[in-house]
């Protein structure tokens, strides 16, 4: 009678100590990290990939939303809102030529970054901080003391496992990972729908001046553009959104291009949490891509010779799993552009609402909203934080506020939080957010 298979991993299991850990290197994860370097805490992040970056280089969403105001007046120009530790990573792309100058994006402005200064940059601030970066570092476990208090993780390296202990442990993972591991609660999406994910790409090959005389500096496409791809569904192409954004990036004769809409064979919205999904919104993300291009070769002026030169290393990701916080951002505060002494970041980004065969859009002119710290602390659980796309908001409100301007934001003010606790022994729920507020104008935040 033979015995079951075992589990094994015979490698020796390495450890580290660290004042804050943090678990994910997108936006709001780097800027983390730096901070909380930056204030002396010991500082390790580690990040699935050998890039920093997120959804914004590994998914190749491209841009840096949510900085400027937005307004009905169509000459309005550019009015920067946001400020702080994303104005280093503005000045350090800015360096690499790797950034455009705003372009328009309906009623507002955004900028276009170059994937690749993007992944230099994220090196530089954190490596200039002193952060101790761990790539290709996967984490399958968290470290629970006491039930419910996080002591830190354990992930999968191909050196081996690798166990991380610290005072503070932030989860910018993205999905809450972290949290669903340690069976704190979790929310996602409206009713278990979620925003579906798109696989974006890259166009080179654009004669630029043809494509923007025929179609302006907007980069959201107009009507006409929207009328051929209803022709072309009804003669059965692989079209399933109207509506289509198509940006000029730092690079010559190239477009970014967020153009597909990924579902299920069924019909569904795909969600990245199972696995099955997710790896079908891979391969149908591709297929479309192929004819977005046939598409825009045959229909799009200045496009009739270009070819797909990059899609994202994955399907990008909106929304899969939140945080449930001890505050919640809810649609009324984003649409109502609410104000709180209790805030720690700001974002003027109106809801973007990806589902269906149109994005909807929900502007705020000439005003912003603000996000209260309680959005990024766990109702339940201690040395934990949340940030990124995973705060706790709403459905709709999430889909403004997980973008990246105010992810560089919000991201600074858990750094803050995070090398605070570490550094006097407190907990995140014991912080007041005014009182991070003015820190965080001491650091240049500017958000009175």
């Amino acid at each position: 009678m033979t015995s079951s298979p075992q589990l094994a991993d015979r490698r020796p299991l390495q450890s580290l100590q660290a004042d804050v850990l943090v678990v994910g290197g997108g936006a709001a994860g780097v800027a983390a990290a730096a901070t909380a370097a930056r204030r002396g805490a010991k500082v390790v992040l580690l990040e699935k990939y050998g890039f920093c970056g997120g959804a914004a280089v590994a998914g190749l969403s491209g841009t840096v939303c949510g900085l400027y105001a937005s307004s009905a007046d169509p000459a309005a120009r550019p009015e920067k809102l946001l400020h702080g530790f994303v104005d280093d990573f503005l000045r350090a792309m800015e360096a690499r030529n790797g950034l455009t100058p705003p372009v328009r994006y309906g009623k507002t402005f955004t900028r276009v970054h170059d994937p690749l200064a993007w992944r230099e940059v994220g090196d530089q601030l954190l490596l200039d901080a002193g952060v101790e970066v761990i790539f290709h570092a996967t984490v399958t476990d968290v470290h629970l003391d006491g039930g419910e208090r996080i002591a830190g993780v354990r992930a999968f390296t191909k050196q081996g496992k690798l166990d991380v202990f610290a005072k503070v442990t932030v989860d910018a993972s993205g999905d809450a990972d972290l949290v669903a591991m340690a069976g704190l609660p979790t929310t996602g999406g409206l009713e278990g729908n979620v925003q579906n994910p798109t696989m974006i790409f890259r166009l080179q090959g654009v004669d630029m001046d043809r494509f923007l005389a025929a179609h302006g500096a907007d980069t959201i496409l107009g009507p006409e553009v929207e009328k051929r791809i209803e022709a072309a569904q009804r003669e059965g192409k692989m079209l399933p959104r109207k509506k289509v954004f198509l940006f000029p990036t730092p690079r010559p004769g190239e477009l970014l291009c967020n153009a597909t809409r990924v579902l299920g064979a069924d019909g569904r919205e795909l969600n990245p949490l199972r696995y099955r999904d997710f790896t079908e919104a891979e391969v149908q993300g591709r297929r479309q891509v192929r004819a977005y291009e046939e598409f825009f070769r045959g229909n799009v002026a200045g496009c009739e010779n270009a070819f797909v030169n990059d899609t994202g290393v994955q399907v990008g990701v909106r929304q899969t799993r939140q945080v449930a916080g001890l505050a919640t951002l809810s649609n009324e505060d984003v649409t109502q552009a609410r104000k709180s002494r209790d805030a720690v970041a700001r974002s003027p980004w109106p809801i973007e609402l990806h589902s269906g065969d149109r994005p909807k859009l929900v502007w705020i002119y000439d005003d912003f909203y603000e996000i209260p710290y309680g959005c990024f602390v766990p109702m339940r659980g201690e040395s934990l934080l949340a940030v990124g796309r995973c705060l706790s908001a709403q459905h709709e409100a999430m889909a403004s506020a997980r973008v990246t301007g105010p992810c560089f934001g919000y991201g600074q003010a858990i750094g803050l939080a995070a090398s605070v606790c570490a550094q006097e022994g407190l907990q995140p729920r014991e912080l007041e957010g005014s009182e991070l507020r003015t820190e965080l104008n001491k650091m240049g935040a500017r958000l009175d």
